[in-house]
């Protein structure tokens, strides 16, 4: 049977958008332009180890404990470059501020395969369209600059919800917001804890962009799972 659906809501961070390159090389470049050589892998793991630590221990940005998400990724580029063998404090600084504004941008983002044109034929089928991410505030312009915010009628991120997925509140505020029931909406994402289950814990249907041979996860049924972008309208629509 057809699903009778009328809002679809999409994660982005390799869904639609991926980094164009390893976080480390990002930092390393940016290191260079002031004179400082560290190697890029050891940046990324640095990268791993620090972003891992803060996000247990100031979850959503710090919401919580009252920091900013921007003084959130400030400390995390500060602390990451520390552990690589950085230490001047006015170069930490600058270099910091220059990657969050980076990241901001399009030159450090790019649009997944099939993502722009599965997005527009969704649009064309008049489905409702809305953003679910575990993000900071900086994705509306990111969107924005990768020419994709138009596709969605509202952009709800972790911050701006105050709840990270897979708290199914995030969920509930974005079903709220359009005012569809939980089974006329579906959640694309590619992860399968915070994404796929997650979204069928509050009652929506869900599909998970899983690239062939990721066999390592619980079983999904086939019919709920996306190899590419371009799959999602048949599998809707069978």
């Amino acid at each position: 049977a057809m699903l009778r659906l009328r809002l679809l809501t999409w994660d982005v961070k390799d869904t639609l958008l991926r980094l164009r390159r390893p976080v480390g090389e990002s930092y390393a470049a940016e290191a260079r332009a002031h004179g400082v050589r560290v190697q890029p892998e050891a940046l990324s793991r640095s990268f791993r180890e620090v972003y891992g630590a803060q996000s247990r221990q100031l979850p959503n940005y710090g919401q919580g404990q009252g920091l900013s998400s921007r003084q959130w990724w400030l400390n995390v580029v500060k602390q990451t470059f520390r552990l690589s063998g950085v230490r001047e404090d006015g170069v930490l600084t600058l270099m910091a501020e220059n990657l969050y504004r980076d990241f901001c941008s399009a030159q450090n983002w790019e649009v997944l395969p099939g993502a722009g044109e599965t997005l527009r034929q969704c649009c064309q089928r008049g489905f409702r369209m809305g953003v679910v991410s575990n993000f900071d505030n900086r994705l509306e312009n990111i969107l924005e600059q990768c020419n994709l915010r138009h596709h969605f009628e509202f952009v709800l991120t972790s911050e701006e919800a105050g709840f990270a997925k897979p708290d199914r509140r995030i969920f509930e505020k974005a079903l709220h917001r359009v005012g569809v029931s939980p089974e006329q909406a579906a959640h694309i994402g590619d992860d399968y804890t915070r994404d796929y289950r997650a979204a069928r814990a509050v009652g929506m249907h869900s599909f998970l962009l899983r690239a062939a041979g990721h066999g390592e996860e619980p079983e999904v049924p086939p019919e709920h799972v996306l190899p590419t972008l371009s799959h999602l309208l048949a599998l809707i629509e069978k």
